[in-house]
């Protein structure tokens, strides 16, 4: 059992990231197993308590997978002196400690004073690789914005997209370009991950003046990713909303990423979502396929790799929607062609990507979901694009382009010019109206969006 312990911590570090493996699965330690019940040492019981939360699952079901045992259960035993193993102990369940929360067991381990050095930047994410297209420009002219007037202009910069879209880059990209204007400026880049597990390090052991000093008085620019992680944690929202203010007030510049709009995070206290929205909000969507193969271009530029433009071309319109999943395609592809010796040609790209390859009877486009749904409520295709607004084209316009976000995820900036040339701002809005018909269950809708569906099945 403990070698399918270490498989299973091999498989998780590649799931999860470095920072939330390093910090709560790399400290844990196995012990015995009875035949049922897996011992495994950990730090401390509020280790227990965070695992059970967010990684119990994963962790059962790769032991699980590996073993003939049937079910098994975990068993947690603290042993303190694995704190010297850990990079910020302790952890929560949906709720953290208290300021009046007693010291960790053991000494806390040696770490920086100071706040993160600007290296925590990752080098490769600046303005001048980052491919600027219809569904990401208004985001990256504000990134630009408020990095060469930090503090005084779009402050906060509230930047969101869905994952793989470019908005770890940006947050990056700002960091460095103040670093380019401002050489000594002292730049915090952090996930909101990371600042809750340095919160509830602070707590544990009586350093929350240092923590508060670091990122309140010892920080130019705070930048934050994936603000969203913020979300049920009451406690940690609360220092971050004093941070907030702090830095506000002394024109320190701020910029958060999430996945969502800010009024659509979950359990977000309201003065919060509140102070995202102060600034600029801007948000990044898929990119079109154009600015896809620039992307894919760009990739191989930078990699020493040598394609066609066919190959770029086919790329683009194989990963649609992500554009890390897109340079990671490139990258395996290149990796595979020199493992066998072969130039990237169209038919070995083909080959090699076969199983990425949409199915016939699934490969629907824009055009397609139009027409099934003028077939269905009984309209012309022309009325579907204009720019009527009587409710009997207004709503089957709505659904149509739901559907073109949900089958195909084509970007608000490309829906609007494929259905006459609306703004993306009005396609946010539609697409929202019957996401939120839907949530409330309105039975009639679903009806009607499942007989679209199934028209276009049979396509």
């Amino acid at each position: 059992m403990e070698e399918h312990w270490h498989s299973t911590l091999d498989e998780l570090r590649q799931k999860l990231s470095a920072e939330s493996f390093v910090t709560w699965l790399e400290p844990l330690r196995f012990d015995s197993f009875d035949g049922k019940r897996v011992r495994v040492r950990i730090p401390n019981r509020f280790y227990a308590d965070w695992i059970r939360t967010h990684y119990l699952e994963l962790i059962l079901d790769a032991l699980r997978s590996r073993s003939s045992e049937g079910e098994l259960e975990i068993d947690w035993e603290v042993d303190t002196s694995l704190e010297a193993h850990t990079d910020q102990p302790g952890g929560s369940s949906g709720r953290e400690r208290s300021s009046s929360a007693p010291p960790a067991a053991s000494a806390p381990p040696s770490r920086p004073s100071g706040p993160p050095s600007a290296t925590n930047l990752n080098p490769k994410y600046r303005f001048e690789n980052f491919v600027v297209g219809p569904s990401n420009q208004l985001a990256h002219a504000a990134a630009i914005a408020a990095a060469s007037s930090p503090g005084t202009r779009y402050n906060p910069l509230f930047i969101y997209g869905g994952v793989g879209l470019g908005k770890t880059h940006l947050v990056n990209a700002v960091g460095h370009r103040i670093l380019q204007d401002q050489p000594q400026a002292r730049i915090l880049y952090v996930s909101a991950e990371r600042f809750t597990n340095e919160f509830i390090w602070a707590l544990q052991n009586h350093r929350i003046n240092e923590f508060r000093d670091r990122y309140r008085n010892q920080c130019d620019a705070l930048l934050m990713d994936d603000i969203q992680f913020l979300a049920s944690r009451e406690q940690t929202q609360e220092e971050f909303f004093h941070t907030f203010n702090a830095l506000y007030h002394s024109d320190k510049q701020i910029v958060v990423s999430s996945d969502v709009y800010p009024q659509q995070i979950g359990k977000m206290e309201e003065r919060l979502v509140s102070r995202f929205q102060w600034g600029m909000v801007a948000d990044v969507q898929a990119p079109e396929l154009d600015t896809r193969v620039a992307i894919v271009k760009k990739k191989a530029e930078q990699e020493g790799i040598a394609m066609s433009n066919e190959v770029a071309n086919f790329l683009a319109q194989t990963v649609k929607t992500n554009v890390r999943e897109l340079e990671g395609t490139l990258l395996r592809l290149a990796v595979k062609a020199e493992l066998m010796k072969r130039p990237i040609d169209i038919e070995f790209a083909k080959e090699a990507l076969r199983t990425q390859l949409p199915k016939q009877d699934a490969a629907i486009s824009v055009d397609d979901v139009q027409r099934a749904v003028c077939e269905y409520f009984n309209i012309k295709l022309a009325d579907l694009k204009s720019h009527r607004r009587h409710r009997s084209l207004a709503h089957p316009r709505m659904i149509a382009m739901y559907l073109c976000r949900q089958r195909l995820h084509t970007s608000y900036t490309e829906l609007g010019e494929r259905f006459g040339g609306k703004d993306h701002t009005t396609v946010i809005s539609a697409v929202r109206k019957i996401e939120s018909r839907i949530d409330s269950e309105d039975a009639e809708l679903r009806q009607s969006i499942d007989a679209i569906e199934h028209k276009l099945a049979r396509r």
